[in-house]
């Protein structure tokens, strides 16, 4: 009985002892990686804008009245000089009418006062002759000079007021001109502001009737592009956009223009980016929304890893991490082993699309497994399902 008892007691030793020891052995860690793969990568930034005509003219009207006839309506085409509405001229033609009327009152009454300019000039010099002659007095001479004289400044009045009766007169003329309302140039009527009858008033600031664009074959989008990205935009760039009208379809632009003028909104400043683009079959509607990518950089055929390798650390916690003077990636040499040890390697980075980025170290080559993850007991059937980079918009 006592040697039974001694062998449970031993028994159960044995048991605690490679209960502990097994308890004890961590098991390895495994790594959730992803080949360095060699592919291509754009990089873009996105905005969004409107699209515009690249001239688009604001016709208005400097005198006040009603609306009496309309030529054109939305989506006319037009020629420049073609008539596009008119002002009831009525009131108008009266003022020219009686600016003429001024006019003609101030050249007869010019004819009449050198009439009697005429006849004053002629009795003055008689009167001096008589004068001479003693057959009159001084007296009568100083009068007829007087009424001479008068007479010259009556005539230069009477010029004067024919000079502002046809001034006059032209002022009503140019008002009559302007009941007509003609296209600066040649274009299309993109909006219409009036109807027939409304009453346009030209005050302080001149109403606008119609907007007429130019081209509309060349359109432009001018996009808001925030501070932190301007510094990479360059003229001539290439632009990739869509459109929520045409959502399967991928027009194409160029960067036109950068406005130094910033647009600040909430604290949020912006930059007005114009971008050329073509409309020869005429998708394209004035006031879209585009969803712009303005492509900065692209590069073919170069090593590339996704992003999520980029933060991946082995340390659990960032205290314990030690500091690296240079960027690095975490990579498996032993994978196939049964204990995998990931290595850091110093990289530089290079372009990215947001999803993948490009990985410049002679250290690294086509293959490598780059650490993703650590992966846990879930995970370990899962595979990462980051997929290469595509041309494009991103």
């Amino acid at each position: 009985m006592k040697k039974i008892i001694i062998s449970l007691i031993a028994l159960i030793s044995i048991i605690s002892l490679v209960f502990f020891a097994v308890k004890s052995i961590k098991p390895a860690v495994k790594y959730k990686t992803k080949p360095v793969i060699k592919g291509d990568i754009t990089e873009s930034i996105t905005a969004s804008g409107t699209v515009n005509p690249v001239i688009s003219i604001s016709v208005g009207t400097q005198v006040s009245g009603s609306i009496k006839n309309l030529y054109v309506d939305f989506n006319s085409p037009v020629k420049k000089g073609q008539l596009l509405a008119q002002i009831d001229p009525s009131i108008f033609q009266a003022q020219v009418e009686q600016g003429q009327a001024n006019l003609y009152n101030a050249q007869a009454n010019l004819q009449k006062i050198k009439s009697i300019l005429i006849n004053d000039e002629k009795t003055y010099n008689r009167n001096k002759s008589l004068y001479e002659r003693n057959f009159i007095s001084k007296s009568e001479v100083d009068l007829a000079e007087t009424t001479y004289n008068s007479d010259k400044a009556q005539v230069a009045a009477a010029q004067a007021q024919i000079a502002q009766a046809s001034a006059s007169l032209r002022n009503n003329l140019a008002n009559l001109r302007y009941t007509k309302i003609i296209s600066p140039v040649d274009g299309i009527v993109v909006t219409r502001n009036v109807d027939v009858g409304q009453t346009v008033a030209a005050s302080f600031q001149t109403p606008t009737l119609f907007l007429v664009a130019q081209d509309l074959t060349k359109m432009q989008i001018d996009t808001s592009v925030a501070e932190a990205d301007i510094g990479k935009v360059q003229l001539n760039q290439e632009v990739e956009y869509t459109l929520d009208g045409y959502p399967d379809m991928t027009f194409k632009g160029k960067v036109k223009q950068i406005r130094i003028t910033p647009t600040t909104i909430q604290n949020v400043v912006t930059y007005d980016v114009v971008v050329n683009v073509d409309n020869k079959d005429l998708k394209l509607k004035p006031g879209m929304t585009a969803n712009v990518s303005i492509i900065t950089s692209k590069k073919k055929n170069i090593l590339i890893i996704p992003n999520a390798g980029l933060r991946f650390t082995p340390f659990s916690d960032d205290k314990d991490a030690p500091k690296y003077k240079e960027q690095g990636i975490w990579i498996l040499k032993n994978k196939k082993e049964k204990e995998e040890k990931p290595e850091r390697i110093s990289i530089k980075t290079g372009i990215s699309d947001g999803s993948f980025t490009e990985i410049i170290s002679p250290k690294i080559h086509e293959g490598d497994e780059v650490i993703i993850n650590k992966l846990d007991k879930s995970e370990k059937s899962k595979s990462f399902s980051g997929r290469p980079p595509r041309m494009g918009m991103h």
